[in-house]
């Protein structure tokens, strides 16, 4: 269960993929220094290692537990939180004015990765907190952001999203929690908010000072659907006029969910204005609540994606060192017959060599929408609907991905991985949530059929896949492949219907994924082979090539699916379906 930092491949991700030396010559982002990237990228693997990764096991055997209302960790969580908000990793992306450092999203990024291939479940807290500050950034009033985002951005306090409830999962326009304006007295002008959030993602804990929790709520008399959501900050502690913290607000975590993984990471039901006393100030404006929540969720479909490459990494390490240590039969077809290490078994080392070219394919599709989220900020509008393309794509691909590759280690590990004292199980458990979380992988793919298919009128996505084909002509496969998915999208732009679409969706997210990931691999190849990254001269040619002879063919063949259309999927009647 060791972890070793991936420093050198996410320096040439960083450097190839999300191209920072460029971003490094703006105004904005001119403190992304190469000294400064490296001592970050570095830095950060090694708290990670030291302070994150011993508590991943214990996390996952003993979780977290509710006690008297309050959500206890194990031993050892504390002192890491403090030592990881004392070094300043929060602040990292966060702006200057609150505390922050100011530096590239990309970089906020690969704290993420560090810290979540260390530890996936403690890594959530953090990773909520980021969607905080960015909501409030671009949503909240000057008071809002004087009172919350300083300590928020230092992670002082930590912040959380409520969105769900036991009748309103991916509809979030069926939400009935509700807020009632307050006219009078201390609180006039603020809100009191009542109703019961549920899969609340460190709701209730004890590591940070307080918790700032964005929560949906309707206004009386507002529209019905999602059209009458608005957005309310509710803090576990009221705070002072002086930043103090006072009383603690009314509301409390009711029970915490059993889940299959993810077990240090409390899920918590949390209940708002039991007593009639919960205090809400409204973040932006009436009924306009969903849009300043999807600013916390699209960067947090960025950073679920980023889970996919964490526990990838985490998994394949995991099976690498498995592989090496474990002796087993000779080697089919050799003279010699004594047992060798199972990696020496041709299947074995295809099992291996695929984890690492879909973790290494995902890990560059991650950097490059960082990159070009990071370009869009410095007003590249191109830069920015691409980024906004790449969103479901490392979201959905990503997370099939973290799981996929969960999964091959534990056939890695053969029986031993179905024994939970080796750890490979942990990483597929805590993997499975990926998939669903922020919006399920089928969503996902639902989002780039009908909103992004038609960005720019269609041609943001076909300019992806003409720039994929004309950079790879010598790499016929993912050229083919990325020409595939123009035609894919212009067959569902032009002729397929909405049902078509859909049914369509998810191979055809999985097609232009592929074709993203393989492109900004071969542009790594060509910087190794050109001298960067000296370390990784003998291992990256080999993953690049993997995915470009077995992962492309295997997209490539997901066309058929795509263009299939939605007539089979109700060939027969729901009653003779459901038997």
């Amino acid at each position: 269960m060791t972890y070793t930092p991936a420093t050198q491949d996410q320096l040439l991700a960083i450097r190839v993929n999300a191209g920072i030396e460029e971003l490094a010559r703006t105004e904005k982002f001119a403190a992304a220094e190469p000294d400064m990237v490296e001592a970050i990228v570095e830095g950060v693997g090694q708290f990670a290692a030291g302070e994150f990764a011993p508590l991943n096991r214990v996390g996952d055997l003993e979780g977290a537990k509710l006690e008297n209302g309050l959500v206890r960790l194990p031993d050892g969580y504390a002192e890491a939180y403090e030592a990881y908000v004392e070094q300043g990793w929060n602040a990292i992306a966060s702006p200057a004015e609150f505390g922050g450092q100011g530096l590239p999203f990309t970089l906020a990024c690969n704290v993420l990765e560090n810290l979540g291939t260390a530890n996936m479940a403690f890594n959530l807290l953090p990773m909520l907190s980021v969607g905080a500050i960015e909501a409030l950034e671009h949503h909240g009033s000057e008071d809002l952001q004087q009172k919350y985002l300083p300590k928020l951005v230092s992670g002082e306090w930590s912040g959380t999203m409520n969105l769900t409830e036991p009748q309103a999962g991916s509809d979030v326009g069926a939400l009935r929690a509700t807020a009632m304006p307050i006219e009078d007295g201390e609180h006039a002008g603020k809100y009191r908010i009542k109703g019961q959030k549920i899969y609340i993602t460190w709701g209730e804990h004890e590591l940070s000072k307080n918790i700032i929790h964005l929560v949906l709520a309707r206004l009386p008399e507002a529209p019905e659907g999602s059209r009458g959501i608005s957005l309310f900050v509710v803090p576990k502690y009221h705070v002072n006029s002086d930043g103090s913290l006072g009383p603690r607000n009314d509301v409390r975590c009711v029970s915490l969910e059993h889940k299959l993984g993810i077990n240090a990471s409390p899920t918590c039901v949390m209940s708002y204005g039991d007593n009639d006393e919960c205090i809400g100030e409204l973040v932006g404006a009436p009924n306009r609540g969903l849009a300043a929540m999807f600013t916390m969720m699209n960067n947090a479909r960025i950073n679920v994606g980023n889970q996919g490459v964490q526990i990838g990494e985490r998994a394949t390490q995991q099976a690498l060192g498995y592989a090496r240590d474990r002796v087993q039969s000779a080697r089919a077809g050799s003279p010699d017959k004594n047992p060798v290490a199972i990696v020496e078994h041709p299947d074995v080392r295809r099992m291996l060599l695929r984890m690492k070219a879909l973790t290494e394919g995902a890990r560059a599709l991650l950097y490059y929408t960082a990159g070009q989220v990071d370009r869009g900020v410095l007003g590249d509008e191109a830069a920015r609907t691409r980024g906004e393309i790449l969103t479901p794509l490392i979201k959905a691909w990503g997370t099939d991905i973290g799981t996929e590759v969960a999964s091959l280690g534990i056939q890695v590990h053969g029986g031993m991985g179905f024994v939970e004292e080796t750890g490979a199980a942990q990483h597929w458990r805590d993997s499975r949530i990926a998939p669903i979380y922020e919006g399920t992988n089928g969503i996902q793919a639902a989002d780039l059929v009908t909103r992004k298919l038609g960005l720019d009128g269609g041609e943001a996505l076909v300019s992806l896949a003409a720039d994929i084909a004309r950079d790879c002509a010598d790499e016929p496969a993912l050229a083919a492949l990325a020409q595939d998915c123009a035609s894919v999208a212009a067959w569902m732009s032009d002729e397929a219907s909405l049902d078509d679409r859909l049914a369509g969706s998810v191979p055809f997210t999985t097609m232009l994924a592929v074709a993203v990931a393989g492109w900004q691999l071969v542009r790594q190849l060509r910087a190794v082979e050109a001298g960067a990254a000296p370390s990784l001269a003998v291992t990256k040619p080999a993953s690049v090539r993997f995915f470009l002879d077995r992962i492309v063919p295997e997209a490539a063949g997901l066309r058929t699916s795509a263009m299939a259309g939605a007539e089979a999927l109700y060939a027969i009647d729901t009653e003779a379906l459901l038997g």
